[in-house]
């Protein structure tokens, strides 16, 4: 059934006891490397969503900007017919 050579390996006593002296900390490097890459990502996704956002507020601007130069070239022009009807 189960062979008498393999054991439960021995707990580290005093480690378990004294949570605050145990500096060490083991990182399992295939978790890390995935944890990693999948911050990267979002990282990324929300670079690229606040230079959609940028580029979407630029062109936004430049539609109100004209739309009031268009609005006071209008005006100047009915302005300067009603000047000179009179």
């Amino acid at each position: 059934m189960a062979d008498s050579d393999q054991t439960f390996p021995a707990a580290d006593v005093a480690a378990e006891l004294n949570l605050g002296s145990n500096t060490k900390v083991q990182v399992d490097p295939v978790s890390s490397e995935v944890a990693a890459a999948k911050e990267q990502a979002e990282a990324e996704e929300k670079r690229k969503e606040r230079k959609k956002k940028e580029a979407l507020h630029t062109l936004k601007s430049a539609i109100i900007i004209s739309g009031i130069v268009v609005a006071v070239a209008g005006a100047a022009i009915v302005i300067t017919k009603k000047l000179k009807e009179k």
